[in-house]
């Protein structure tokens, strides 16, 4: 078949997996729209040292399972390959999203705007603790149906494990491009990061069990927790 004339340049760019080409230099020579809104949490430099790093020993191909994490993107496998010493390519495949076989109880929700609902939570951690807090919100997030109530316990579990720190970093966003299908349909995320230079991890399992019964996923590292939301209609 001849494939002379067929340009795959578009079936790249609908790709959901990022696709990146470097030349020797580590400079980008090309990326897909994935890797675009990857690269808004880890650097190329990064990427174009794991594709050194995984490259095959000769001109070709070679495929790893790994295991990547940047935020709310998670890859199990990379493919690395080369035509010549110039230019080395990398492609990361994207982990699926846990199935999560909860049933929706919509009664429990109420339609909220996060926003107030994070400045209100935010405001009864000021009362008790004085550290500097930095706050970055999107406030075109349209308002959505929440657990009112395990929400607010859950923000007030977690910005508790902040309050021995010097200063603390929140950020509220949608996440583009991403999405969780819950009840057969599909939902956008709402990203809540929380980052500071120290944090308690004695109740850890308890913020990961406040989210073991809803659609809320938990990310909880040493010096952050991000909470990935499904924006609910």
């Amino acid at each position: 078949m001849n494939t002379i004339s067929i340009d795959f340049k578009s079936f790249v760019e609908w790709d959901n997996s990022p696709f990146i080409l470097f030349n020797h230099l580590g400079k980008i020579l090309y990326l897909n729209n994935a890797a675009e809104l990857l690269f808004g949490h880890v650097t190329p430099k990064e990427i174009y040292d794991i594709a050194l790093s995984y490259a095959p020993q000769n001109f070709g191909y070679k495929t790893t399972t790994l295991s990547l994490n940047y935020d709310a993107f998670s890859f199990y496998a990379i493919t690395v390959g080369y035509e010549n010493e110039e230019q080395i390519a990398i492609r990361l495949y994207n982990k699926p999203r846990i199935k999560q076989n909860i049933i929706l109880q919509k009664e429990k929700l109420i339609t909220t705007d996060i926003n107030i609902l994070l400045e209100a939570n935010i405001a009864l951690f000021k009362i008790k603790n004085k550290n500097h807090l930095e706050l970055f919100t999107d406030q075109d997030i349209p308002a959505f149906k929440i657990d009112q109530n395990n929400f607010s316990k859950l923000l007030r579990k977690v910005l508790d494990t902040f309050r021995v720190s010097d200063s603390i970093f929140i950020e509220l966003k949608l996440l583009i491009g991403e999405h969780i299908i819950i009840a057969g349909k599909k939902e956008s995320i709402v990203q809540l990061k929380i980052e500071a230079n120290e944090r308690d991890h004695d109740v850890d399992e308890e913020i990961a069990a406040l989210t073991n019964n809803t659609h809320i996923a938990c990310s909880l590292k040493k010096h952050s927790i991000r909470l990935d939301i499904p924006l609910i209609h």
